[in-house]
């Protein structure tokens, strides 16, 4: 198993006894830290690429539908095994744990390494099916290039930071995306001016500062407590490989979703120029940054809700759950308020020479900032759902923001209301996603009171 016992038992006792609200506090310090650093290193990319020109700035806006999807494969593998793991530890299964530790990653790994290898088979036709304009699409092609040639250790990156925060063990998880993180802001005005390099530059430094994260990531299962990674436990059956889709599928629709989204977004706003890609995209790393902060606290919210689910401790479920909304909606809306007020100075920050950059920026953040307390309410119910394997229910949360109300949305809004129509689709998206959430969250929360939610292994028994 590669992991003492008594440190398992310990550990059960931690997630289990310890004051609900008390635990997740400690453990999403590191995920929030994780998270802030993660969409700093992000906005870093568009801060120095802004340097060099509008249409540079609007290649890293495409590029972020590229690594939207690697993070779709990275959160499907890792949140799919990782709720996995966390429930099985909450049943004492260590073996069981064990053999999904590795099994998540090395199928992640596998995965990615397809998936880069065909983007760089096809680099410019995916340059442009991701949305590129003529003068935007050489930057795209120098800063994807990069990025594909990581896509293996990305991919493995992220299913590791999820298993080892699904342990309880969010300090090595925050260690290993921290450092890759920093290491990021300083590589790329290296990389870029120094080395001139130019946006490659930019696409380097996060291939290369991924590398080193995925490195600390895997020493870090080898640390006392931590599930280890051992080949002779890669298990690629039908039994795990469910239990990674049935877990990591919702994780799958929404990041992909979000790609998708992305790359309309960029063809939408294609039409009004470059200048409205780049708004948009910075826009976009704005929102990841002030969102990082609930995703964050709901991230140390799932090793609770894994682990006494699976110890058929509902009631700590529930409380964990309604204590993460409350704490994260007064935090959104903070962060929300700020963002409205100072919306043009922060978008000047990315691009302060360009003032129709600034205008349109401005007023799609406003705009956004009217949505952003609804976020701690929507992903929370949806992060609860998928630990406790209702992947139905989850699935339906993960479409229903970039896909069942954006896409349509854009394509509505658009057309009556022209950019304008672009800068309000996201929160409008939002609040249909709200209160789509009421029903069918609320269905869940009721069983969980009532003691009648069914397992998912339960129901495969009672299907059978």
């Amino acid at each position: 198993m590669g992991v003492q016992a008594g440190t398992q038992e310990e550990k059960f006792d931690l997630m289990t006894k310890t004051p609900v609200d008390r635990l997740i506090c400690k453990l999403a310090v590191p995920t929030i830290c994780s998270m802030l650093v993660t969409s700093v290193y992000n906005m870093a990319d568009t801060y120095f690429v802004g340097q060099i020109g509008t249409s540079a700035t609007g290649a890293v806006g495409v590029a972020f539908s590229m690594m939207a999807i690697i993070q779709a494969l990275g959160f499907f593998f890792g949140q799919g095994s990782g709720s996995y793991i966390s429930r099985r530890l909450g049943a004492k299964d260590l073996d069981d744990a064990s053999r999904m530790v590795t099994t998540g990653v090395f199928s992640a790994a596998i995965c990615g390494a397809i998936v880069g290898t065909l983007g760089l088979i096809f680099l410019k036709s995916l340059a442009w099916a991701l949305g590129s304009t003529e003068t935007i699409l050489p930057y795209a092609c120098e800063y994807l290039k990069y990025i594909l040639i990581g896509t293996p250790w990305m991919v493995a990156s992220l299913t590791l930071n999820n298993q080892l925060r699904f342990q309880g063990r969010a300090l090595y998880s925050m260690i290993g995306i921290m450092t890759g993180g920093i290491l990021n802001v300083g590589l790329d005005p290296l990389c870029i001016f120094v080395f001139h390099m130019g946006i490659g530059g930019a696409g380097f430094a996060t291939m290369m500062s991924q590398a080193v994260s995925c490195a600390l990531l895997v020493a870090g299962t080898f640390q006392k407590g931590n599930l280890r990674i051992h080949f002779r436990n890669f298990t690629p059956n039908a039994k795990y490989l469910k239990g990674i889709f049935q877990g990591g599928f919702p994780s799958l629709c929404r990041q992909s979703l979000a790609s998708i989204a992305t790359i309309c977004l960029n063809f939408a706003a294609g039409a009004y120029g470059d200048a409205a890609i780049a708004a948009m995209s910075i826009v976009m790393r704005i929102s990841n940054f002030t969102g990082s902060a609930v995703i964050g606290f709901g991230q140390g919210f799932q090793p609770v809700c894994g682990f006494n689910y699976g110890a058929r401790k509902f009631d700590r479920v529930l409380k964990g759950f309604w204590f993460c909304v409350r704490i994260g909606t007064i935090i959104m809306l903070c962060l929300s308020v700020l963002a409205f007020i100072f919306s043009p100075q922060i978008v000047m920050l990315f691009r302060r020479d360009d003032p129709q950059v600034i205008e349109i920026g401005a007023l799609a953040l406003k705009a956004q900032c009217m949505a952003m307390p609804l976020l701690a309410w929507i992903s929370l119910g949806n992060m609860m759902q998928q630990v406790i394997g209702q992947s139905v229910r989850a699935t339906i949360m993960a479409l229903a923001r970039q896909g069942l109300f954006f896409l349509p949305l854009l394509a509505i809004l658009v057309p009556h209301f022209g950019l304008f129509g672009i800068q309000i689709c996201q929160p409008a998206s939002d609040f249909c996603t709200a209160l789509l959430a009421i029903p069918v969250c609320g269905k869940t929360i009721k069983e969980l009171k009532l003691g009648t939610i069914i397992e998912p292994s339960k129901k495969a028994e009672k299907a059978g």
